[in-house]
């Protein structure tokens, strides 16, 4: 894909990304990336993975999964126009979840540490406009999980005998 294409697929793709966004800032942002094409069910990340980029999705979608010596439990997803692996990438901790492309596979921009570091130098307003938006991908899975683990409680709670 070239250049103009992506600039113009992310556009329409990562509205919440771009909306304070000029078409040369979002042309720069890009080519501070990388593309990278998923095939259905191909990990992008395994657990235990220290976290050396985030992904912005523009196409398909990434599934999110707790794995076991038994299992493989999908705890969530994230489609075109989010971010993933951010959370390791900030707090240079190993990923405790694997990342893989769901069934249609995914189209991401990879946003590499060196590419953060020099993105931070070269354009300040870029860079402050996606630290905004990583946070607010951050808060929204904050928000979402405890919204998730007071519905969980809510329901024991009504489970659970009267002592």
């Amino acid at each position: 894909m070239d250049h103009a294409a992506l600039v113009k697929l992310v556009r329409q793709v990562c509205t919440e990304f771009c909306a304070e966004l000029t078409q040369d800032e979002v042309s720069k942002f890009v080519r501070y990336t990388r593309l990278v094409t998923l095939q259905p069910e191909q990990v992008l990340a395994e657990i235990g993975a220290r976290g050396e980029s985030f992904f912005m999705v523009i196409g398909g979608s990434i599934g999110l999964y707790q794995i076991t010596q038994q299992s493989s439990l999908q705890v969530g997803e994230i489609g075109s126009g989010g971010l993933v692996g951010e959370m390791s990438f900030f707090d240079k901790r190993p990923r405790t979840l694997r990342l893989a492309a769901m069934q249609e596979g995914a189209a991401l921009l990879e946003i590499s540490r060196g590419m953060y570091n020099r993105i931070v130098l070269d354009e300040p307003y870029v860079s402050s406009k996606l630290l905004e938006f990583v946070i607010r991908s951050l808060d929204s899975l904050v928000r979402d999980l405890s919204e998730k683990n007071a519905s969980l409680h809510r329901q024991l709670k009504e489970f659970q005998p009267e002592q």
